[in-house]
């Protein structure tokens, strides 16, 4: 039997974080443009209107919701409200996240806190969450978080970024382990740099530019290489993938 790459996701409902801007929006319309209505969340709730109203003029379907993925006390709302507004979630993207660069002995208590707090403890939160839920419901699910390629090298100047996203790939297979008997499947996605509105003003810079040069394709990867895994994970196609830590670097980690 012969089975199409065009994943479709008709009938799904995704709940994405960090969806105000980036790799976070480009998720939103792909997996809305794949029949998946999708909730956006994040803080900055003028931006997730405007993608909300972007998604439904494409004729898909989507919930803007305000989240702060650090405070506890607005996980469960957040996904009630999804819920509510689109039905029972089966997706779930980790995708909110954040860094604080220089020196180890220039990072603050502060600083350290912020960084792990949104790139590893709302992930936890959102999962367990959205763990229970899944459970409950007995129909499985997918949950899907970003870490990097800083997850398994270091990236010079960013020793919090490079614990969190370590950090939230081991979470990932504790938990794919943990929910395999209830078809709950858990894989981390780890790119490679890609441009974003967060870090382009440094790939313009000369400095930046030595760096993309110092990559064995000499080029920045585009949001674009990670739709074909994203959808294939998101999909019943990847019934049998769970625990796994994916790379798609365009080589920049060899």
């Amino acid at each position: 039997m012969s089975m199409s790459m065009e994943q479709d996701l008709k009938g799904r409902v995704a709940f994405i974080t960090g969806a105000t801007s980036g790799l976070g929006r480009h998720f939103a319309e792909l997996l809305a443009s794949h029949g998946a209505a999708v909730a956006v969340t994040g803080r900055r709730k003028k931006r997730l209107a405007n993608l909300v109203s972007t998604i439904e003029q494409a004729g898909g379907r989507a919930a803007a919701i305000a989240l702060d993925v650090t405070d506890a006390s607005q996980i469960a709302p957040a996904l009630d409200e999804a819920e509510a507004a689109l039905g029972p979630i089966d997706i779930l993207i980790n995708n909110a996240g954040m860094s604080v660069q220089g020196l180890a002995t220039d990072l603050t208590a502060e600083g350290f806190d912020q960084v792990l707090g949104t790139n590893v403890r709302g992930p936890f939160l959102l999962a367990t969450e959205m763990g229970r839920r899944m459970i409950k419901r007995g129909k499985g699910g997918r949950i899907i978080n970003m870490g990097s390629m800083g997850s398994f090298r270091v990236l010079p100047g960013l020793v919090a970024y490079n614990t969190s996203k370590a950090a939230l790939t081991m979470m990932t297979q504790a938990l794919a382990r943990e929910w395999a008997r209830y078809g709950i499947n858990v894989n981390a996605l780890c790119p490679g740099y890609i441009e974003t509105e967060l870090n382009s003003a440094w790939f313009q810079d000369e400095k930046g530019k030595a760096q993309i040069k110092s990559f064995p394709r000499r080029r920045l990867a585009e949001e674009s290489d990670l739709d074909g895994m994203l959808l294939l994970l998101c999909s019943d196609a990847s019934r049998a993938i769970t625990g796994s830590l994916l790379t798609i670097d365009d080589a920049q980690s060899l």
